[in-house]
C-alpha cells in the first residue's frame, strides 16, 4: 500500500486535496480535504437579517446568484411571503442564467482540457479534442467565454450586475423589466441558442433534449462525425477510453426541486431516489455530521440546530467540510440527480442499465449537463416571453422579530441549503448545505465516506502518474467548487 496526494487542483474554485491509498494500481481508499475555512456562517450572527443577501453572495464569485437566491428563499419564509408571479419569472431566468453558464465553463474549461493532455497523444481523437480544447490554444475556450459573457447579459438586464447581485430579495426582484428588456432577453438567448445547436449539439435543442433511449443516443452519435460538435467529440473519446465505467456510484439521489413559477410550478422536480424508487423528499431528515473535520465535534445535528465552530485538534479530522447526511446516508446531488428524480427518460434508461452506463458516473455526470441545457433554454425563453413589462416584480417583505425560515434551491451543482434563525430582530442562527458539501464530505462517524471518496475506490492510477488522469475525470466529473463548501 502506497499513499499519494494530489492537489491542489487546479481550475477548481477554491482549494482541494485528495489524498488516496493505492494498491495493485488502484485506488483502495480516498479522503478529500478542504483545506481552506471561511466562516461566513459566523459572520452572519448578529446582524440583522436582510444583511445575508449582501454578505452570503460573496461565499463565491461563481455561483453567488445561487447564494443570493437561497437566502432569499430563507428570508421569504420567515416572512411568510410570495413573490409575484413577476418577480418569479425574473429570479428563475437570472438563476437559470448563471446555472446554465457554469455548466458551458463546466465543458469547455474545466473538464475537456483534461483530454487535450500529451498522455492522450496516441489515442485516435486526439488531434481534433486538441484543436479544439488543449488549455490556452484550443479553439473552443475562447468561442465559449463569447457566448458564455453575451448569456451573462441577463442577468445585466434583470438583476443589475454579476456576480454579487443585490437584486433577489424575499419579496421577489427589484429590478423591473419593461418593454425594451424583454426584446433584448429574446435577443439574447436566440444567440445563446445558435451557440449551442452549433458548436455544442449541432442540431436542435428541442431534437437532443427529446432523446429518450440509449439506442436513440446512439444513432444521433453516430449520425455525423465526431468533430461536426463538441459534445459528439467528446462522447467518442469517452467510448474509446471506457469512461462510463469511471466513478460509479450507488448512492441515493437527491433534488430540492428547480425554478419555482406560477407558469411551471416547478421545472424540476423535489424528490429523492433511494433503493430504486422515487420517494418524496423530508428536509428535516438532514443531519450535519463533523466528526472528521477540524470542527468542534457532537452529536450529528439538523442545519437549524448545526454549529460551526472551529477546532484544528479534533483527533481524525482531515477536512474543514461537514458530513451532511439524509436519514444517515450520503447522497449525490448535482444537475444528473436532478434530472433523474425529474425522471428524464434518456437518462433514467442510462442510470438503470447495466451496459455503456449504469448508476452514475463521469459520462453520465457530463451528459446530464448537456441535458439540462437543452431543456432549459426553451423554459428561459418562455418565461422571458411571460414577462409582463410594468408588472409588479417585488411586494414588501416584513421580517419578524422572532422566527426562522429553510430556503432550498438548486444550484448548478446540486442542491443548495440555507437555515435562518431571527432572534431580536438580529440573526442568531445562519447555516448553509452547499452541492460540493454533499458530494466532497468526509467520512461519517460510522466511517462510510462521502460521494467522492466512494467514487475514486478502484479508479487506476498508471505506473509514474502523480496527478493521475483518471482520478482527475472523477473529480471534476462533479464540478467542484470548494468555495462555497468551506463557507
Amino acid at each position: 500500500m502506497s499513499r499519494l496526494v494530489v492537489g491542489p487542483f487546479n481550475r477548481v474554485e477554491g482549494d482541494l486535496e485528495v489524498r488516496l491509498d493505492l494498491a495493485d494500481g488502484r485506488v483502495r481508499s480516498a479522503e478529500v480535504s478542504a483545506p481552506l475555512y471561511r466562516g461566513f456562517e459566523a459572520m452572519l450572527i448578529g446582524r440583522v437579517p436582510e444583511d445575508a443577501l449582501a454578505i452570503v453572495p460573496r461565499l463565491c464569485g461563481i455561483c453567488s446568484v445561487s447564494q443570493s437566491a437561497a437566502a432569499a428563499f430563507a428570508l421569504a419564509d420567515a416572512a411568510g411571503i410570495s413573490a409575484p408571479p413577476n418577480g418569479q419569472l425574473a429570479a428563475n431566468l437570472v438563476l437559470a442564467c448563471e446555472n446554465l453558464a457554469d455548466h458551458l465553463a463546466h465543458f469547455y474549461l474545466f473538464f475537456m482540457p483534461d483530454f487535450a493532455r500529451p498522455a492522450y497523444a496516441q489515442r485516435p481523437w486526439f488531434p481534433a479534442v486538441h484543436a479544439r480544447f488543449a488549455a490556452g490554444g484550443g479553439t473552443a475556450g475562447p468561442e465559449a467565454m463569447a457566448a458564455r459573457t453575451a448569456f451573462f447579459h441577463i442577468a445585466g438586464l434583470l438583476a443589475g450586475k454579476w456576480p454579487h447581485t443585490l437584486a433577489l430579495a424575499p419579496g421577489g426582484t427589484t429590478r423591473a423589466p419593461g418593454t425594451g428588456e424583454k426584446i433584448r432577453l429574446r435577443l439574447v438567448l436566440a444567440g445563446f441558442r445558435q451557440f449551442l445547436e452549433t458548436r455544442l449539439f449541432g442540431c436542435a435543442l428541442e431534437a437532443f433534449a427529446g432523446l429518450a433511449t440509449p439506442a436513440q443516443l446512439a444513432g444521433w452519435q453516430h449520425a455525423a462525425a465526431p468533430e461536426s460538435c463538441d459534445l459528439r467529440l467528446f462522447l467518442h473519446a469517452a467510448d474509446e477510453l471506457g469512461l462510463a465505467g469511471l466513478g460509479r456510484l450507488d448512492l441515493p439521489l437527491m433534488s430540492f426541486g428547480a425554478y419555482v413559477s406560477e407558469a411551471d410550478g416547478r421545472l424540476f422536480r423535489a424528490g429523492l431516489i433511494a433503493d430504486g424508487a422515487l420517494h418524496a423528499l423530508d428536509p428535516g431528515d438532514i443531519r450535519e455530521d463533523t466528526s472528521h473535520a477540524w470542527l468542534r465535534s457532537a452529536a450529528p445535528l439538523p442545519p437549524a440546530a448545526g454549529r460551526t465552530e472551529p477546532d484544528i485538534d479534533v483527533p481524525g479530522a482531515y477536512t474543514w467540510c461537514k458530513a451532511p447526511r439524509l436519514s444517515g446516508r450520503p447522497v449525490e446531488v448535482g444537475a444528473l440527480a436532478r434530472q433523474l428524480v425529474d425522471g428524464q427518460p434518456l437518462l433514467r434508461a442510462l442510470h438503470g442499465g447495466n451496459g455503456r452506463n449504469g448508476g452514475t458516473n463521469v459520462v453520465a455526470r457530463v451528459l446530464a449537463r448537456a441535458v439540462e441545457l437543452a431543456r432549459v433554454v426553451p423554459a428561459m425563453e418562455r418565461w422571458s416571453s411571460l414577462l409582463e413589462a410594468g408588472a409588479p416584480c417585488c411586494v414588501p417583505a416584513p421580517l419578524p422579530a422572532g422566527g426562522s425560515g429553510i430556503g432550498l434551491i438548486e444550484a448548478a451543482r446540486g442542491s443548495l441549503g440555507h437555515w435562518l434563525g431571527i432572534d431580536g430582530g438580529r440573526i442568531r442562527h445562519y447555516q448553509i448545505i452547499a452541492p460540493t458539501t454533499w458530494n466532497f464530505s468526509p467520512r461519517s462517524a460510522d466511517g462510510v465516506p462521502g460521494p467522492l471518496e466512494q467514487a475514486l475506490i478502484g479508479t487506476a492510477v498508471e505506473p509514474g502518474e502523480t496527478v493521475p488522469l483518471a482520478v482527475q475525470h472523477v473529480v471534476r466529473s462533479f464540478d467542484p467548487c470548494m468555495s462555497c463548501t468551506v463557507h
